[in-house]
């Protein structure tokens, strides 16, 4: 299994980021390749991703597989710093340049020379920062608050959103000219619920972790929590799951976690019917997530399973009426009416006709 984490720091208790990641799911093996394909060069990434999906992990492991990866790597959150302050912890500032800057001091741009500055939030950034930001992209050169002198630097950046870039131009928040700067390469990052596979072996490492420091901690999952994990929506991604683990190990009072020691708060699917004006999942969206669940089980008879469910359902919604669910279908009456007494759906009755057949 290919697991990364971050470094253990105590600023990552009270942390949002994902603090593991793995490529268990077929979708996560396809970012996995994706991602070793392009790490090797010197391109600006921009990877996209909700909170809690491991952005920040992603460009940790594009450095380490980088040739810059006995170099600095610096992460940055955009959103951290006031509009005054970001530009001098971007590009440094010299002594005297602003009430409280008691001395010179490089910006995050000269700590990561020769290696990767990861700009965390980058669509947070103001739109007088984004213009030099620009400027030093293309230039590779960074010049102090209150300073003329430009100093060279040799940095790869890589950035991470949130949020949609795309309407955050269209409204005039961000440059169009820096998002293709940084957009060079693209990294989606899909939210955990879109990517099962990924979820139990998240948990176990979760479980692993943090039964460290108990003396007798659980185990284990059960088969129900384990599943009840599978089909949680996960609208916190990663670091969701890895405190949903943390809590239940700290309730837990035998060797499996169960059901009840997740305490799992109510589906936002369920929560969004108290509201009319709320967005409702399509039937094209829970049809995906049914199948995605068939297809985890490994039924060796999908198609069948898939099919005699839509007869079954399709019938059940005509009122056990031959006709109409042959019209629903696009079917004869004939093939439907094999198909539902195979199916055990439909009892066959038999008339005595002149001929002496039975139908």
């Amino acid at each position: 299994m290919q697991l990364l984490t971050l470094p253990a720091t105590p600023s990552l208790a009270t942390s949002i980021r994902a603090t593991a990641q793995v490529f268990e799911d077929p979708t996560s093996k396809a970012l996995l390749a994706h991602l070793q394909q392009i790490a090797p060069s010197n391109a600006s990434v921009l990877i996209i991703g909700e909170t809690g999906t491991g952005k920040e992990l992603v460009a940790r492991h594009i450095h380490q597989l980088s040739a810059r990866h006995q170099q600095p790597f610096i992460a940055v959150n955009c959103g951290a710093f006031s509009e005054s302050l970001v530009e001098a912890e971007l590009f440094g500032h010299e002594k005297g340049a602003f009430t409280g800057a008691l001395s010179a001091k490089a910006g995050w741009f000269e700590e990561a020379d020769g290696g990767t500055l990861f700009l965390d939030e980058i669509g947070d950034l103001p739109l007088t920062i984004q213009v030099k930001l620009l400027r030093v992209l293309q230039e590779q050169e960074v010049v102090r608050l209150g300073s003329r002198k430009s100093t060279p630097i040799n940095v790869r950046v890589l950035a991470a959103t949130n949020v949609n870039l795309e309407h955050a131009i269209e409204a005039g928040h961000f440059r169009e000219d820096l998002y293709y700067r940084l957009n060079v390469v693209s990294l989606a990052l899909r939210p955990l619920r879109e990517r099962v596979g990924d979820i139990l072996p998240l948990a176990r490492h979760f479980l692993h972790t943090y039964r460290q420091r108990l003396p007798h901690g659980p185990t284990a999952l059960s088969g129900c929590a384990e599943n009840t994990l599978k089909h949680h929506p996960w609208p916190g991604n990663i670091r969701e799951l890895e405190n949903v683990i943390h809590h239940s190990l700290l309730l837990c009072r035998n060797q499996t976690i169960t059901v009840d020691d997740l305490r799992l708060p109510q589906p936002r699917a369920t929560r969004k019917t108290a509201n009319p004006h709320a967005p409702q999942d399509t039937a094209k969206d829970l049809l995906q997530r049914a199948f995605r669940t068939l297809f985890e089980e490994h039924n060796d008879a999908l198609h069948e399973t898939v099919e005699d469910a839509l007869l079954r359902a399709a019938y059940e919604f005509c009122h056990h009426n031959q006709v109409h669910t042959a019209k629903l279908l696009g079917l004869s009456r004939n093939v439907t009416r094999t198909r539902l007494i195979k199916l055990g759906a439909l009892t066959v009755t038999t008339r005595r006709l002149e001929t002496g057949t039975a139908v």
